[in-house]
């Protein structure tokens, strides 16, 4: 990686006792902001912790030279220096007048997004999660060069603070090719965000900082419209998200479900769940816990369903260096599957022999029972719903039917718990020696890995 930081452009407009101290310092990289507040001494805020860059303390005198050398400043209190990424914000007592600056680094990193380009690829809306400074602004803008530059969309930026390219009216070099929509006021971002469909033809969306319902709500307009969003919000994980109400839509949304006596007992829950209400208008979530640890949600429906159930999430880690080494790990819920009926629980409760000829039964029906059966395979859906293993069908195009006579069925799928109450369907398996997949919950994500085992 790569990073370009205009540092010089920035002290060069501090007073001159903080401008010798800056240059001679040797933590220039790792420099985050610096903390102009009147009455008190200079502060310097680095990734490793805050120090003090002089003895004196800062006056009136000092804070209007340093205000006279930026651009005016917005109704947010933010400024910028010309043709940098470098944002300035002030404190205003109750006369109006700036006692205190806040001048934050704005960075140009290339390289940040190689870890994620796979993602990039795909095509699919992309939203990422992170606390406050984590550093979710620097990404999107290298995100926009990248898309722009290498994979040759059509990328605009909505850039509503003018951090991803910066205070003039020409953007950055750091977001090469893509063009930028700046936002006069922030309550009309949701404004340009629409305005950039309908006037400019984008391929790709990039947006800072979702926050308002209008702007969940554009965000859900413009990708129905088919164009590829990629955005920020704040949050530290997607559970954050589903229970933040404005936000919750971005991941489509939660409503109650009052279900049916018999399709809870199905599912095994209570009669009022929740549920998401529609599609989620981003398809990827990435947690940034931190700047080289990133959490991935490949995909957010099936995510925000497993979290709705209270299962534990599928995701994805990925950890990179400065030494261009990229580790990847899965976490993904096992499925608790045999090829016969699961006997590791409770097994104390059934008698010796039968255990032992379960036991054999999986030993053979998973080398050769599953790979003789015939072409149509025939699934008996015990205390599962069939429109969910038809849904499963149609989403994997497999050559398999749901059948409700036990008899010609090829295999069983169940609830564990179930299948271990029904002592005659225990027998008749093993006198019919039909093999059975049992899984702990029932949901199409399991369902999906299971019927591709078996087909395959």
């Amino acid at each position: 990686m790569t990073s370009n930081n205009d540092f010089e452009k920035l002290i060069e407009n501090l007073p001159f006792f903080l401008q010798e101290t800056l240059k001679k310092h040797n933590s220039h990289d790792q420099l985050i902001e610096i903390i102009l507040d009147l009455g008190r001494r200079p502060e310097a805020r680095f990734s490793f912790g805050p120090e003090y860059l002089s003895q004196k303390i800062i006056s009136w005198q000092d804070l209007d030279y340093v205000t006279k050398r930026l651009s005016k400043f917005s109704n947010e209190n933010r400024a910028g220096i010309e043709r940098t990424l470098h944002r300035i914000s002030c404190i205003r007592n109750r006369q109006f007048l700036i006692n205190g600056l806040t001048c934050r680094i704005g960075r140009s990193i290339f390289g940040t997004v190689s870890v994620i380009r796979d993602l990039l690829e795909s095509e699919k809306s992309i939203l990422i999660l992170g606390k406050p400074g984590v550093g979710k602004t620097t990404i999107i803008r290298e995100i926009g060069r990248v898309l722009a530059d290498e994979l040759e969309k059509r990328v605009i930026i909505i850039d509503t603070s003018n951090e991803i390219a910066g205070d003039s009216d020409i953007p950055h070099f750091g977001i090469g090719r893509a063009r930028r929509m700046q936002v006069p006021k922030t309550e009309l971002q949701h404004q340009v965000m629409i305005e950039a469909v309908e006037n400019h033809m984008p391929q790709v969306i990039i947006i800072d900082e979702i926050g308002t319902e209008l702007e969940v709500l554009a965000a859900r307009t413009i990708a129905e419209k088919g164009v590829q969003l990629v955005g920020t919000t704040h949050g530290n994980c997607l559970e954050n998200l589903i229970k933040n109400p404005p936000l919750s839509n971005l991941i489509g949304g939660i409503q109650y479900v009052t279900l049916s006596d018999e399709e809870a007992k199905r599912r095994g829950t209570q009669k009022s769940i929740l549920e998401r209400k529609a599609y989620p208008a981003f398809e990827i979530i990435i947690e940034i816990n931190d700047p080289s640890l990133w959490t991935i949600h490949e995909d957010v429906a099936l995510s925000a369903d497993y979290f709705l159930r209270g299962d534990s999430l599928p995701s994805q880690t990925r950890h990179f260096s400065r030494i261009e080494k990229i580790q990847i790990q899965c976490n993904k819920p096992l499925i608790s599957y045999n090829s016969f009926v699961k006997v590791s629980k409770n097994t104390n409760e059934l008698p010796p022999p039968l255990i032992q000829s379960w036991v054999q039964l999986n030993n053979q029906k998973t080398d050769q029972g599953i790979k003789q059966m015939t072409k149509t395979l025939l699934i008996y859906p015990y205390c599962i719903s069939t429109n969910i293993i038809k849904e499963v069908f149609s989403k994997i195009g497999v050559n398999c039917m749901v059948t409700n006579n036990l008899q010609k069925a090829s295999l069983i799928i169940g609830l564990d718990h179930h299948l271990y109450q029904n002592t005659k369907l225990k027998q008749f398996v093993l006198t019919e020696k039909i093999p059975v997949y049992s899984l702990t919950q029932i949901n199409i994500y399991e369902l999906t890995n299971l019927i591709k085992l078996v087909t395959n």
